[in-house]
């Protein structure tokens, strides 16, 4: 027989039931951890269960160990936990609040406070301290040992922890390394440089798995191999090669440092040769400038031209921790793929302040996974298809200060990425867009957008054509003026712009071949892209005027300099002339 339910269990039952609601909307903090800290940069994660609504927020301040006064970043990034869909072994993540801090002293300690905020409960504050790397040097007191193409190997096979082996110009042929310096007295590698034309030459160069080796100063006609590589480092070296420095299949490498040095190959700028279109010679493009997987790898003030992709991570099954990898200050160009392929980053991977010029893609994230991925204050001029492809069901990118000047449709992206953030970013469209081998350029939108989603957070951009009525196309609905743009996107305070807004005689890219040279995109004074930024703690603290500018370089300010450094400048050196 029916027996009905008593009042008592139900409600029992309802208040369980809520409480269950709650207790998975409320925050529950875990761990903070500061993993893979490089030369310049810290990542750090908070880890949770819970905030299934995604509410909780997470401030930071930091400071110089035993210093007064706090400096405020940019708060972290809330990651639910996921996983790839598109990739052919799928990659998980898990819950957390992720960030980094941008643009620190070289190896110092760092105390981190952090505060995290949910409005169903579970509040917290954390303080944890973190140091950034120092930049590879030799050992102060290091053994001085000169060799020559006779005796290297020989002698190379009894180095000890601190040796320096200065080489005489010559030709070396191939060389594996097969010994390890130690932290502080690395076993370093280097042309004596008294001869400006002849140079150590070698056919290909093997870290062979070691840890804390530096090779410096030297020519390779071929590989630079890293991989197994660890706290290794190549810098002012010239590489001409299809493959240049790379490590390029799991454990990878991991806190390698790639500075200075300038890598090149002949993969020509026509427009049959880009993406992953054919060559009039009917080969495809190829070729990989600085090609790297594994976690804490900085990649800086290189010059890396005519490859397939100039700068790229790893993708699929060939991936391994490919957290915390900074790329900066790279001078990029003919990449008849991607400039710079952040593809399947899985964390606090920056890539800031790198100057990409005649290139098919720009910044391409294929997927990210989960994020952050930063690309903040990257100059592209001449860019084909996208600036920023962002495929794959990519989660998590973050793109700030970046300035574009391109054929076709100037901000264009084709794909449809989730929780990115778009803030600050100057792009220029205009004529000479079309086909260019397999692929097209957009036929002269100022916003190409139609896959975004609500979960795309879009605003204080500079948009605009060159020459052409403005027309946007977001979400899949059409503008076909400004205001209308404006009050139907999110971009509630973007800006018009066009060429005008830059200082100089900037030519507007149409065509697009043959390569143009590289530019600067420096902003002109009273110009609409000056003032119209917003705040973004850790990122912009030290604008002038009433507000930020959009894109790349602030006004007043120097460009950046984009690739190798004068020899004795490193880091170090540029954070203390800074301050």
């Amino acid at each position: 027989m029916f027996k009905p339910v008593s009042i008592d269990f139900t409600l029992a039952a309802i208040c369980l039931i809520a409480a269950t609601s709650f207790a998975m909307d409320k925050t529950i903090p875990g761990e903070v951890t500061t993993p893979y800290p490089t030369i310049t940069n810290l990542a750090v994660e908070w880890h949770i269960e819970g905030d299934d609504d995604e509410d909780g927020q997470v401030r930071l301040w930091y400071r110089q160990t035993g210093q007064d006064g706090w400096t405020e970043g940019m708060p972290l990034r809330r990651i639910p936990a996921g996983k790839s869909r598109t990739a052919r072994r799928p990659f998980y993540w898990e819950n957390r609040h992720s960030g980094s801090l941008f643009d620190l002293k070289p190896g110092t300690e760092y105390e981190i406070r952090l505060e995290l905020k949910d409005p169903d409960g579970g509040g917290a504050e954390r303080m944890v301290t973190a140091s950034t790397r120092a930049v590879p040097r030799p050992a102060p007191d290091g053994r001085v040992i000169r060799v020559n193409a006779r005796n290297f190997a020989d002698s190379l096979i009894m180095a000890m922890p601190g040796d320096i082996f200065e080489l005489a110009p010559g030709y070396y042929g191939d060389v594996t390394v097969r010994r390890s310096g130690k932290p502080g007295r690395p076993i370093v590698i280097r042309s004596d440089r008294s001869h400006r034309i002849i140079n150590s030459t070698f056919d290909s160069f093997s870290f062979g798995g070691q840890q804390h080796v530096i090779l410096d100063g030297v020519t390779v006609n071929g590989n630079v191999d890293l991989m197994r590589a660890a706290w290794c480092a190549v810098r002012y070296c010239t590489v001409n090669a299809k493959y240049g420095i790379t490590a390029t299949r799991p454990p990878g490498c991991r806190n390698c440092y790639i500075a200075d040095n300038t890598v090149s190959y002949i993969m020509p700028w026509t427009s049959m040769g880009m993406g992953a279109g054919m060559t009039t010679g009917g080969a495809g493009s190829v070729g990989e400038g600085i090609q790297l997987t594994g976690p804490g790898n900085v990649i800086c003030y290189n010059r890396v031209k005519g490859f397939r992709d100039c700068i790229s991570f790893m993708e699929g099954l060939g991936t391994y921790r490919q957290v915390c990898i900074d790329v900066y200050n790279n001078d990029v160009s003919r990449g008849v793929d991607d400039g710079i392929e952040a593809d399947f980053a899985q964390g606090n991977c920056r890539i800031m302040r790198n100057r990409l010029t005649n290139c098919f893609m720009g910044l391409s994230s294929q997927p990210g996974l989960g994020g952050p991925t930063y690309f903040i204050r990257n100059v592209m001029y001449n860019i084909i298809d996208n600036p920023y492809k962002l495929a794959r069901e990519t989660k998590g990118d973050v793109i700030l200060h970046n300035s574009v000047v391109k054929v076709g449709d100037g901000f264009r992206v084709v794909h449809n990425p989730t929780r990115a953030l778009f803030r600050n970013n100057l792009h220029v469209g205009g004529p000479g867009g079309g086909r260019f081998g397999k692929y097209g350029s957009g036929e002269g939108w100022a916003v190409w957008f139609p896959r975004t989603g609500a979960e795309c957070d879009m605003d204080y951009d500079g948009v605009g054509l060159h020459g052409m009525k403005f027309r946007a196309n977001v979400s899949g609905r059409e503008y076909d003026d400004f205001d209308s743009f404006r009050k139907g996107t999110s971009e509630k305070h973007a800006v018009l712009v066009d060429m005008s807004v830059f200082d100089g005689d900037i030519a507007f890219p149409d065509p697009p071949v043959p390569e143009r040279e590289p530019v600067n995109l420096l902003l002109k004074a009273g110009s609409a892209a000056v003032d119209a930024g917003a705040v973004i703690p850790g990122v912009n603290d030290h604008f002038g005027g009433k507000a930020p500018d959009l894109g790349a370089i602030e006004l007043g300010e120097a460009p950046p300099h984009y690739g190798p450094r004068t020899r004795g400048v490193d880091e170090q050196s540029q954070w203390n002339a800074e301050r």
